[in-house]
C-alpha cells in the first residue's frame, strides 16, 4: 500500500493515536469518509456532463 511497510504503518498510526486521541480519531475517519463520499459524487456528476456534451456534439 503505498510503498509502505507494516513496520511504517504502525508508527503513522501511534502518531495519529498520540497527536488526535482516542476519541478523535472516529471522528476524523467520519469526516473523511464523508469528504470520499463528496468527492466521488461530484466526479460521477463531471462524468455524466461530458458523456452529455458528447452526445450532444454528436448530434450537431
Amino acid at each position: 500500500m503505498f510503498g509502505l511497510g507494516m513496520n511504517e504503518i504502525l508508527v503513522i498510526a501511534l502518531i495519529v493515536l498520540l497527536l488526535f486521541g482516542g476519541k478523535k480519531i472516529p471522528e476524523l475517519m467520519r469526516g473523511l469518509g464523508k469528504g470520499v463520499k463528496s468527492f466521488k459524487e461530484g466526479m460521477k456528476e463531471i462524468e455524466a456532463d461530458v458523456k452529455a456534451d458528447d452526445t450532444k456534439q454528436k448530434e450537431d
